[in-house]
């Protein structure tokens, strides 16, 4: 779920309103050292620190309350360990979080390491074929809302468009997908597709993911 559609569902559980919680997602300083960095102002700034989990609130219950819980759930399950790889790495929490929500979107199987590893390559290590573009549709449907992929969307969200990384995550990663970001695979994967068996397969070059592409019966329509 993005931050939207949590808040939404609070609302339709009576838990608090929409609007007060976007209020208090965009102006409340929570004192997590993750959230020091990342300005006020847009309830966007939560995007993926509110941990998918199974929590028990109160009808009516105060906004700062309802998302401190969730986001102290994150607090718990990125642990110390896990930010000191993060450090290590010289990576930010902010684009572990964001690398996790687009393995969230992409992927539930047990390839999510794997898809970290294509979009840190293509982070730290673009080639000509890839030129730093992540060309992660799922980026695109966020900042759009849509179902149908808008390739030339103005917005920064466009990974098809605009290189590196997008401004927030695009959901709530669980701890499979944050785990995958922190301890992604070591490969020389640049691209990877879906197959006719249902499953990722991974490539090094464009021109092998294409003639994969032109193998499989799920792209000869469209």
């Amino acid at each position: 779920y993005t931050v939207a559609q949590i808040f939404q569902l609070l609302e339709e559980k009576g838990v608090a309103t929409v609007e007060d919680l976007n209020e208090t997602a965009a102006t409340h300083d929570y004192a997590f050292s993750f959230l020091q960095d990342i300005p006020l102002g847009d309830p966007e700034r939560l995007e993926g620190y509110l941990f998918p989990d199974t929590y028990e609130f109160y009808m009516g219950e105060e906004p700062v309350s309802v998302l401190n819980k969730m986001i102290l759930r994150f607090d718990e399950i990125f642990t110390d360990e896990m930010r000191q790889e993060v450090q290590n790495d010289g990576r930010t929490i902010q684009d572990v979080v964001t690398v996790a929500s687009m393995i969230e979107k992409e992927t539930d199987g047990s390839d999510q390491a794997k898809i970290a590893s294509v979009i840190y390559n293509r982070l730290d290590n673009p080639t000509s074929e890839t030129a730093g573009y992540l060309n992660i549709d799922a980026t695109i449907l966020y900042a759009t809302g849509g179902t149908e992929v808008d390739l030339n969307a103005d917005t920064p969200y466009n990974t098809r468009t605009h290189k590196g990384l997008t401004p927030t995550a695009i959901a709530s990663p669980g701890v499979d997908a944050l785990k995958a970001a922190v301890y992604p695979d070591s490969t020389r994967y640049y691209f990877y597709a879906l197959g006719d068996d249902g499953k990722h397969h991974f490539f090094a070059t464009y021109r092998e993911q294409q003639n994969f592409i032109a193998s499989q019966e799920r792209y000869q329509n469209g």
